[in-house]
């Protein structure tokens, strides 16, 4: 048997808030394989997100055990685990988190001048130019389409060729056709790179693409359904 890219066992996360101490994600067991594209669906609130977090060791677990390839996440202090991600992991974010003083180019090329390629902004030449953006390469942020953002943000979460690419709510802040091409964007870049795709989406045709959703409710899953991928 295979040994999964990313294993939760019981993991449990609380966080302190105004009212005190709040469960987010109750005893969440769950393992993915290598090349799995699983969907985190559910209501607002249900901790898609908070699992999404864990998983890229960004949030601490503050039960149970997370492992990524084969690697415990729970074991591993804050830089260690910043050079885990930088070196095995890409993550999409919905509000994009681009540097803002950086140009297209230079917001791809971050990451791989931090893990100290020498060829980083000719890759991050190549990522712009498969995700269309190579025309936009010296423009700044505020001189994009949210949509365009979006394509930045993809190249430079897939120019480290990750085996682990996490995405949350790609699609949320763009309209339906740039959300559109953003998603067969995000599936290209799987498919070119070989990882492992984990998602949060409230899109039901973006969940309709994933070989595996798996619905959370109040912190718990609540279903785990193995689905034939859409084309």
């Amino acid at each position: 048997m295979t040994t999964p890219v990313l294993s939760l066992q019981d993991a449990a996360l609380s966080l302190d808030g105004n009212a005190g101490r709040v469960k987010i994600l109750h005893g969440i067991s769950l393992s993915v394989q290598k090349g799995e594209t699983l969907g985190l669906v559910g209501p607002s609130g249900s901790g898609k997100s908070s699992l999404l977090m864990l998983m890229g060791g960004l949030e601490r677990a503050t039960g149970g055990k997370i492992e990524a390839l084969g690697r415990d996440l729970t074991d591993l202090d804050e830089d260690n685990l910043a050079r885990f991600r930088r070196d095995a992991m890409g993550v999409v974010f919905q509000n994009f988190h681009l540097i803002p003083t950086m140009t297209a180019l230079e917001n791809v090329a971050t990451p791989l001048e931090l893990a100290g390629l020498r060829d980083a902004f000719d890759r991050a030449e190549s990522e712009l130019d498969a995700v269309g953006l190579s025309h936009r390469r010296d423009h700044y942020p505020a001189q994009l389409s949210g949509g365009e953002q979006q394509r930045v943000a993809l190249a430079r979460a897939s120019a480290p060729r990750p085996q682990i690419l996490l995405a949350d709510e790609p699609t949320g802040n763009l309209d339906e056709t740039n959300g559109a091409a953003i998603v067969d964007l995000l599936f290209d870049l799987r498919d070119r790179h070989g990882a492992t795709l984990v998602l949060v989406t409230h899109s039901h045709s973006l969940a309709r693409r994933c070989d595996r959703v798996v619905r959370l409710r109040d912190g718990r899953i609540a279903e785990d359904i193995q689905q034939e991928a859409a084309e």
